[in-house]
């Protein structure tokens, strides 16, 4: 088959993906499972070849993702239920003091959101908020604003959050340089789109807790978990990771400091320690029975199945188009192109995200589809953590109507449709952009 003819089938299956998520609202996973087969047949592979493609890259991806996304699944519910997330905030803004709760409130958004999922992490701290607006008079989106900030970056670019996870497990960027590159991005990102443009947008749209919110305000004097416990659990797997990338830069293969740290610096090994210390510490230790805990546990698998099974349809996908000599020939073609790999990345996440809402979807589609330029190139090392922050950030930019987290912001805040694109759009949008900016300079160095 010629290069043009399964050029003109990736476009077709890329185009019909968006129709069958948008227009029929067919579910991402079958939406990607049903494209994949479509397109394996469109390129002329044979029937059970297709078939062998599909359960090798379902099995590839789902040996490593559904295991770490699983465990942080648990872990992030332990941290929930034992008011660890509470613990956070409240020590911040006490510490920082009225007059500057918002860098308190973005801090206390990106250390809940690297155990806990964005809109859980959200809902649990958003009473804060509306405590503190009523306190100051100002509008909700001061301190609001600043908090989504915090959640959003890194929930996007911070693994263990499945999304940055998802991603470097389907192009073979190890994640210490992913958490790495994610900081250097994210605290910037989170910066600028919180509390600089929080302060800004208050005095643009005045908003006060919507009445259907205004419920007993909760209670936050029952006993909560000490802060420095909280931090210490939350940054455990995240110091094992990094140790595992650092020993293995500048230690010797066969050294034995660095095997033990490729060992405990396994996701793997990392989140079941920390899942573990969560059981215990936050658990039987603060009067949880076991048959509680495990009960925490099994209710927390509950929405990570849902991601564990996009992410799989992904690695799918992308399979697919590697077996099917489409990944070949997109490859080429992106490589002959002039434009950066971390900006083509960038690009392919930025119009998925934008056409059909799903952040999810667009990191696993632009996986699949920047996959075979990596190949190409032979592509390895710390520039695979700049892209998977690249294909993050596109996948943050323009949140409009067509996604989840603009209505769970619109009815939070009792805004309208204009002011939540004023407001939350344009804050992800900045984080998508300085984050973007900040491993494209990263790029030059380092490529």
């Amino acid at each position: 088959m010629s290069a043009s003819t399964l050029i003109l089938v990736a476009l077709a299956g890329i185009f019909l993906l968006l129709f069958l998520v948008i227009r029929t609202k067919l579910h991402a996973f079958v939406a990607l499972l049903l494209v994949s087969l479509l397109v394996g047949i469109a390129a002329g592979m044979p029937l059970n070849g297709v078939i062998t493609s599909m359960q090798n890259g379902m099995g590839g991806t789902l040996g490593f993702v559904a295991v770490v996304v699983g465990l942080g699944a648990m872990f992030g519910r332990m941290l929930e239920v034992s008011g660890g997330a509470e613990r956070l905030a409240q020590t911040l803004v006490k510490k920082f003091g009225q007059e500057r709760a918002q860098w308190a409130l973005v801090i206390t958004g990106f250390i809940v959101a690297i155990p806990v999922f964005f809109d859980v992490g959200f809902i649990i701290l958003v009473p804060i908020v509306y405590g503190l607006a009523k306190k100051t008079g100002k509008s909700l989106l001061y301190y609001g604003i600043p908090l989504l900030a915090g959640l959003a970056v890194t929930h996007s670019f911070i693994p263990p959050t499945p999304g940055p996870m998802a991603v470097a497990e389907l192009i073979g960027a190890e994640l210490g340089w992913v958490i790495l590159f994610g900081f250097a991005a994210g605290i910037p990102a989170a910066i600028v789109a919180g509390p600089i443009f929080g302060k800004y947008i208050a005095k643009k749209i005045h908003v006060t807790t919507p009445d259907y919110m205004l419920v007993e305000e909760k209670e936050y004097d029952r006993e909560l978990p000490s802060f420095a416990m909280i931090a210490s659990i939350i940054f455990v797997p995240l110091v094992l990771i990094l140790l595992n990338t650092v020993s293995g830069a500048v230690l010797e293969e066969g050294n034995g400091i660095r095997s033990f740290f490729t060992f405990m610096g396994h996701p793997f090994v990392a989140l079941t320690l920390a899942t573990l210390l969560t059981f215990y510490f936050l658990g039987t230790r603060r009067g949880y029975t076991r048959q509680e805990v495990q009960e925490i546990a099994t209710k927390a698998l509950e929405p990570a199945g849902i991601i564990i099974l996009v992410t799989g349809a992904g690695g799918v996908f992308k399979q697919v188009l590697i077996d099917s000599g489409v990944g070949e020939v997109l490859g080429e073609m992106m490589a002959s192109s002039a434009l950066p790999p971390i900006l083509l990345a960038f690009l392919i996440s930025t119009v998925v995200r934008v056409a059909q809402g799903s952040a999810t979807v667009a990191m696993v589609t632009a996986a699949g589809l920047i996959t075979p330029l990596i190949e190409t190139l032979g592509m390895e090392g710390p520039v695979l953590g700049l892209i998977v922050i690249s294909i993050a950030a596109g996948a943050t930019i323009f949140s409009h109507v067509n996604d989840s987290g603009f209505w769970l912001v619109n009815r939070y805040f009792g805004l309208d449709v204009k002011d939540t694109l004023k407001s939350w759009t344009v804050m992800e949008t900045l984080i998508a952009l300085v984050g973007f900016a900040v491993v494209f300079v990263i790029g030059f160095f380092i490529s």
